[in-house]
């Protein structure tokens, strides 16, 4: 009887663990495919892919838009990449362009949402399609889910180009600021897009504050060095500090 109930306990817990992991990745809900979302601007680039980068702050990660022209796509597997596995990625606002200009919204396509990647079909291969996700802190990664041209927008007064605030993966970009965006482009890309960008004018007050570290460093060695310097004046005033190598005798001075 007990074997029984013991038994009966490990099925119960296993079809909770199993409709918990179904619920964890239910997919995402059409409220979250539907949300609003302006890409107007992003669909008059004339790159492949056209990235815009949102910042975030201390308590909320920034976002990402994105546009893809599809040519001759009709599913994207959409990911991340971890340290241990590739994660479904999380978007929304989807939105999609028949080749005619004709709209769907997220919810009238096939959107599936799996342990490692989040899918999405279709109905035309040469269309267009966006959706908008998270982006990190000061950081933005993305795989190139097409291959094809790429321009990518960091947020508004923010850059890349000191080397040690900043960084661009991969290489073979071209850079240039617009009304006070920086905009990097590449015109062929097939691997994972890895930003590292500042707030450019954070870049003169942390040297400023270098600037202060160091000078009061400076200051606080000098008066060090000065007090040094007088205490071993005033040794050598009582007789402290008297070299005594070449003295004959060997006694104390005034015994000689």
């Amino acid at each position: 009887m007990n074997r029984r109930l013991v038994l009966a306990a490990i099925a119960i817990a296993l079809l909770a663990t199993l409709a918990g992991c179904s619920a964890l990745s239910g997919g995402i809900s059409d409220e979250q495919l539907d949300q609003d979302g302006n890409y107007s601007d992003l669909r008059d680039s004339e790159a492949d892919v056209a990235i815009d980068l949102e910042d975030g702050n201390l308590i909320s990660d920034g976002e990402f838009r994105a546009v893809y022209d599809l040519k001759e796509t009709e599913e994207l597997s959409l990911y991340r990449s971890t340290l241990f596995r590739d994660e479904p990625l999380e978007i929304d606002s989807v939105r999609y362009w028949y080749p005619n200009g004709t709209e769907l919204t997220g919810s009238e396509l096939e959107v599936e949402q799996g342990q490692s990647e989040t899918t999405v079909q279709v109905p035309d291969e040469n269309g267009t399609l966006a959706f908008s996700g998270d982006a990190g802190r000061k950081t933005f990664q993305l795989p190139a889910y097409v291959e094809g041209s790429y321009e990518v927008t960091v947020p508004e007064g923010h850059r890349t180009s000191n080397f040690l605030f900043g960084d661009v993966s991969p290489n073979g970009y071209e850079r240039e600021v617009v009304d006070d965006q920086e905009r990097l482009s590449w015109n062929d890309l097939d691997s994972t897009i890895s930003l590292r960008y500042y707030l450019a004018r954070d870049v003169p007050l942390f040297l400023g504050l270098v600037g202060t570290a160091i000078l009061l460093g400076g200051i606080g060695i000098g008066y060090y060095y000065r007090q040094v310097k007088r205490l071993r004046e005033e040794r050598e005033e009582f007789g402290l500090d008297v070299d005594t190598d070449d003295d004959s005798g060997g006694g104390p001075p005034g015994l000689l």
